[in-house]
């Protein structure tokens, strides 16, 4: 609407001011060289507008002519950038729909049409992923790490194809330099944590957790409970050669997480070392009612150094009736009973678990048993199912089943992993010794309860009142296990790297699996491995 009124005002204005010359009077006269030209001043004025329009109009075409080789010359680039951009888009299409020869074909063309844009290069080095070609993806790598709009991008891809080569020293070198070159890179981060804890390097470790916190990518919380764990780590490693250094990380562990078991067993430990018996025991009584734990439990008998068992048994009984009805409670009064040799207060700690025993319930039995009257059919009795009784909370992380605590996944390389829980093989639905043993015995006779492993039946009353253990572990191997590398025509497919979250061929845990489907200790990855594998 305004845009009608203004040009109605300047037609107005337009007409007035051809009106206005259109009634003057008068003459305009021109005398060149013996030349002279005579017209009115309408005329003349009518003719000078004429040959102002003219001039511009010549301009305007003279200047189209002298300016056309650049225009065309922009107008050819800019659709060749089209096409290249189309191509890279197409390309980034066939990756995620696996098409390995329309890959190829796209990335070609656009390297030809489109070579200084930053996607052509990513573009290159998933087409090279996919086919295997681990040379020309690294060439496009560093070719990225040569741009200071892609540096992280080409650092990231040269880690994770240091990873696929096994080649951890290469993989932690990159990430360092993308940790100092980007502070808050969530990826190096992780990777150079977990380059020191894999080392055991809590001290570093730390470190890189306080850089974590500074940069915004751990909130408090997360970041409390971490620097708990790690303090924890390392004050058990230092409890032998370092005492004092161990209980004052120790110490500050179970102020950041009161509940952390680890933490509260060995800084109990060490103040009821120093006779400050009443503060240990809080700090006990703090964990063991946000997760009841065995170790929580021998560390609370055992707080008063020199007690009798039967000031044991009291002091175990005052820790369960925290969390009454919490089978952890029960077996650990049971356990004191026996030592005290009450065993109709163990019998009566263990009898609402007896329907349905676990293990540990099943070898407490055995134990009374065997030490109240020395009945060692009835022993064996509960022996034998003990083999097939419930699993019992253990040690575990990502799958793997530990006989301690420990601060990382040794498959993962995740901090603060493991969990006192039942192991994956015990949770409904998964194949349990107790259904193989049901399926192909129904019935067990007595005679058969007296053929139970020897091994467990011969174990002391200490040791079978614990988490059956599983084997050591065997010492670690090399940082990375060497595997057969496909040769480049009969590479295998490789999904790309899309996002870049691991080596897109990691070929996960190797090795034999258990009676339980469960990965065995001798072929468990070590932390450099199992870190690396899944970042």
């Amino acid at each position: 609407m305004i845009r009608i009124i203004i040009f109605l005002i300047v037609i107005a204005v337009a007409a007035f001011a051809a009106n206005w010359i259109g009634d003057q009077r008068g003459e305009v006269g021109l005398t060149w060289d013996g030349w002279r030209a005579e017209t009115s001043l309408p005329v003349f004025v009518l003719g000078l507008t004429l040959l102002a329009l003219a001039a511009v109009a010549t301009w305007s075409v003279l200047f189209n002519l002298w300016r056309a080789p650049k225009r065309l010359q922009r107008r050819t680039r800019e659709h060749r950038v089209a096409r290249g951009r189309k191509a890279v888009t197409s390309g980034l299409l066939a990756i995620g729909q696996g098409d390995h020869a329309g890959a190829r074909k796209h990335a070609a063309a656009a390297k030809r049409l489109a070579p200084q844009d930053p996607l052509t290069l990513l573009l290159h080095a998933q087409a090279a992923q996919m086919d295997g070609d681990r040379d020309g993806a690294q060439r496009a790598f560093r070719a990225m790490t040569e741009r200071k709009d892609t540096r992280l991008l080409g650092l990231r891809g040269l880690f994770i194809e240091a990873q696929r080569a096994d080649d951890p020293r290469a993989a932690v070198a990159i990430a360092q330099e993308a940790l100092r070159l980007a502070p808050a890179s969530p990826w190096a981060s992780q990777a150079v944590l977990g380059f020191h804890c894999a080392q055991s390097d809590w001290s570093g470790a730390l470190t890189i957790l306080d850089n974590n916190l500074a940069a915004g990518l751990i909130d408090k919380s997360l970041y409390q409970r971490q620097r708990a764990v790690l303090l924890t780590a390392r004050a058990l490693e230092q409890e032998s050669n370092d005492r004092d250094h161990a209980r004052d990380s120790v110490m500050e562990a179970v102020r950041l997480a009161p509940t952390l078991t680890p933490a509260a067993v060995l800084a109990a430990k060490f103040l009821s070392e120093s006779q400050q018996i009443r503060k240990a025991m809080r700090i006990i009584e703090t964990a063991w009612t946000a997760q009841p734990h065995p170790d929580l439990a021998d560390a609370y008998a055992h707080v008063k150094l020199g007690d009798s068992a039967w000031h044991r048994l009291t002091r175990v009984e005052t820790l369960a009736a925290k969390t009454p009805g919490h089978i952890e409670g029960a077996l650990a009064v049971a356990r004191a009973a026996i030592d005290a040799s009450e065993f109709s207060r163990a019998r009566e700690a263990l009898a609402p678990f007896i329907a349905a025993p676990t293990q540990r319930v099943a070898m407490l039995m055995a134990d009374i048993e065997r030490a109240e009257h020395g009945d060692g059919g009835r022993a064996r009795e509960w022996t034998a199912r003990a083999v097939r009784a419930l699993h019992d909370p253990v040690w575990t992380a990502d799958g793997y089943v530990s006989d301690r605590w420990r601060p990382v996944s040794p498959l993962t390389g995740r901090l603060d992993a493991f969990q006192w829980q039942m192991p994956l093989s015990a949770l409904p639905g998964a194949a349990s010794p107790a259904a193989v043993v049901d399926a192909a015995e129904p019935d067990v006779a007595d005679d058969e309860a007296d053929k139970a492993p020897q091994a467990i039946a011969a174990q002391p009353a200490d040791a079978t009142a614990a988490t059956p253990a599983p084997a050591p572990a065997a010492p670690p191997g090399p940082l990375f296990r060497p595997r057969q590398i496909p040769e480049k025509d009969h590479a295998v497919a490789i999904p790309a790297v899309i996002p870049l979250t691991r080596a897109p061929d990691d070929p996960g845990v190797d090795g034999d699996l258990d009676e339980y489907g469960e990965p065995t200790h001798a072929t468990q990855p070590g932390g450099w491995r199992g870190f690396f594998s899944r970042l």
